[in-house]
Order: C-alpha cells, then sequence, then structure tokens
C-alpha cells in the first residue's frame, strides 16, 4: 500500500533537511498528525491567503487554567479539526490540566482515519498564563 498516496505527502513539519541534503519528507499517518499540529499551532489571520485557517489557541497564553477555559479549548481543536483535517473523523477531544504545570494543560485527540479506520492518538501541551 502506497501510503504517500492514500493520506498524502508533504514537507515534514517541523521542515528539516535529511542526511542526503534534501527536505524530509512526511507521509501516511505521521503525515496527518503533523498536520493536526501545524493545524493546532497556527493562529488565525497568521496565514497570507488562508486567514481562517488554524485553531488560535495562542488567546489562551493569558487566561487562567479553569473547566471553562479548558471547555473553550476544546471547543477550538474539535472546530478547527473538522474544518481542516478531512483525512480524520473525531472520536474525542481531552483537554485536561497538566498534573506537573498548572499553568498547562494537555490536549489528547483521538480520531480514526478516514481511509483505514484505524484509530489514532495524539497529545500536546498547550500553555496558558496563569
Amino acid at each position: 500500500m502506497d501510503t504517500g498516496k492514500l493520506f498524502g505527502r508533504s514537507i515534514a513539519f517541523p521542515p528539516r533537511i535529511g542526511p542526503d541534503g534534501r527536505w524530509t519528507w512526511s507521509e501516511g499517518p505521521q503525515n496527518i498528525r503533523e498536520s493536526i499540529q501545524i493545524i493546532l499551532q497556527t493562529e488565525a489571520g497568521e496565514r497570507l491567503m488562508l486567514h481562517s485557517f488554524g485553531a488560535g489557541l495562542g488567546r489562551f497564553l493569558v487566561e487562567p487554567n479553569t473547566a471553562a477555559t479548558r471547555r473553550l479549548i476544546q471547543e477550538r481543536v474539535e472546530n478547527a479539526l473538522r474544518l481542516w483535517e478531512p483525512r480524520i473523523r473525531l472520536r474525542a477531544v481531552d483537554v485536561a490540566e497538566d498534573p506537573d504545570d498548572v499553568q498547562q494543560v494537555i490536549v489528547t485527540i483521538e480520531y480514526d482515519l478516514v481511509a483505514t479506520r484505524e484509530a489514532e492518538r495524539l497529545s500536546l501541551t498547550v500553555n496558558l498564563g496563569s
């Protein structure tokens, strides 16, 4: 199975040069994970020709770590992924307090790959202000 044709192929994120001196490429489920990270790390208005792209999680940098803030983050993640990543079907998005740092939350995304129905999971940390 050619995972590049099935799931897509693009320059790896973060962009880097491989041992052969060429850009490193990403394909398959890894390409989708990297795409999710790009969506979640991009602020609205950051993309010149695509102003509404991204989840806009940076706005939470000065927000308190409360249940209301975590719910807003969850909604932003769900909306952005449904809009910008058609290769997945969201099953759940959980936003929980980081037990080691009160200024961070852990976002866990559970999804199925549309092409194969394989279950995947991705976690990332979002920094808050207080």
